[in-house]
Order: structure tokens, then sequence, then C-alpha cells
């Protein structure tokens, strides 16, 4: 065998263990960070942000404000919402205040604005409430809050089995549901071209009781005395004057609009 044909073998020789010494090593690279990804994948859950309720502060609401005070407590619900998709989406980033100066101080900038929209607008009809200013701060709350320790004295002593007198915490009350005046049966005849429609805003005034009674079932036990009428009753009969108003103006374009409709507009709470 020539001098240079040893030269080739030994090349090969020699190549061939740092060939498998790179591989090993790219694997092990690579298992190392499927390792590390694995790790960085789990956070910490934001919380919520927990808002005190306006609608149950109110007093009686005058009638002409009852409209622009429901799109107000409606854009506060919009509020608490999207700071919440804001906390959602920006978990982990920033500093310790970060909640606090980019989420939690700019919507009690806006509920300010916006509770005082609906004290002026009550004020115009009747007497303007003060205090509800005290409802704008919101707080960060977080499920995963260790519970708190034991005193010193008591650590070590097992926790004291239930009384078999003990009674089960009474149930909330019955939330009683929603009634509202029968509109059909008030309806004159309906002329075949507008029977389509009339038919469509009848169905959507079952739809309307139907949500109201499901958040009127929902909200058991929250808010004051004006919890029902002020965020219940009063949308749903804003709802209802335009959906009536609808059935009206459909019935008016091929007949006499029927008059005196808006009446069956309110509902009430029966138990």
């Amino acid at each position: 065998m020539s001098v240079n044909q040893n030269r080739r073998v030994g090349n090969r020789r020699w190549r061939a263990p740092v060939t498998i010494g790179v591989a090993v090593a790219a694997l092990a690279a690579g298992g190392l960070g499927v390792a590390l990804a694995d790790t960085g994948n789990t956070k910490a859950s934001p919380g919520s942000i927990v808002c005190p309720g306006v609608a149950g502060e109110l007093p009686a609401i005058p009638a002409r404000a009852q409209a622009e005070v429901n799109r107000n407590l409606a854009l506060l619900e919009k509020q608490v919402d999207e700071a919440n998709a804001r906390l959602v989406s920006s978990a982990g980033q920033g500093g310790p205040n970060f909640v606090q100066n980019a989420i939690l101080g700019p919507l009690t900038d806006k509920r300010i604005s916006t509770i005082d929209r609906i004290a002026i607008s009550i004020g115009r009809g009747g007497t303007k409430p003060a205090g509800l200013d005290r409802l704008a701060t919101c707080s960060l709350s977080t499920d995963a809050a260790p519970p708190a320790a034991p005193p010193a004295d008591e650590a070590e002593e097992p926790a004291a089995p239930p009384a078999e007198e003990a009674e089960e915490p009474a149930p909330p009350a019955a939330a009683g549901a929603i009634s509202c005046p029968d509109l059909a049966g008030e309806l004159p005849a309906v002329p075949a071209q507008a029977r389509a429609e009339v038919d469509r805003n009848l169905a959507l005034l079952d739809t309307q009781i139907a949500e109201a009674n499901r958040r009127l079932e929902s909200t058991v036990g929250q808010g004051g005395p004006n919890f029902v009428q002020n965020a219940i009753l009063g949308p749903l009969e804003d709802k209802r004057f335009a959906t009536i108003n609808r059935i009206a103006t459909a019935i008016g374009r091929n007949a006499a609009r029927p008059a005196g409709l808006d009446a069956l507009a309110p509902c009430a709470l029966s138990d």
C-alpha cells in the first residue's frame, strides 16, 4: 500500500468518531432545548379584575334618564371585560406595579367618568346621587392565594370534625319571574304584507323576556334594593319599547298604525 493510500485510510478512520460525536452532541443539545422549552410554558394565572356593582347602588331612575343610564351601565361592564382581556394578554409583563399602573389605574379613570355621567343623567330628572365615585376603584382577585396559616399554638391540633347538628346554609331566596303584558292579543288585524315582520318581532319579545329571566336567576342576591329595576327591568323595557315600535310601524305601512302600544313595554317582577 502506498503512503498516500495509508494517509487516506487514516483520515477516514479519524473522521468517523468525530462525526458520531457531533451527532451525539446535537441530539443532547436538542433534548436539552426541549426540556428547557417545556419548563418555560407554564404561567401562573393572572387572576381577574373585580369591581363594585353600580346598578344596585342607584336610586330610582327617572323614566327619561333610563336609556342613558342603561347605556352607561353596559359601558361599565364592557370596560371591565376589556381590562380582564388586557390582564390575560399581558400576563408576566412589567414589574410589580404593572397591573396597577397599566390596567387598574386607567380602568378607575374610565369608571369615574362613566359613573359621573350616570349621576348627572339621574340628576336632570331628580336628585343627583352622591358618593358613587367610591364605586370606581377595582381590585385584582387571585384565585390561587394560599390559605392563611393557623396560629402557632393551634398549628399541630387536628381540625375538629363538623358538628352533627350543624345546619346547612340557607339557599338564596328565589328570584321570582318577570311578567310582561301580552302584546299579540292587543294588536289589530295584521295585514298580510306585515305578517312576517310582526311575527319576527313578537318572537323577539319572547326572547327578551327569557334572557331577562336568566339574568334574574344568575344575579340572585346581588346589588341593592334597586338592582332588579335598574339592571334588568329597565333595560328590558327599553328593548321592548323599540320592538313594539317596529311592530306598530310594520302594521302602519299597510293599515292604520295602532296607537297606545307603548304602554305595554314595562314589565314587573312577580314572586
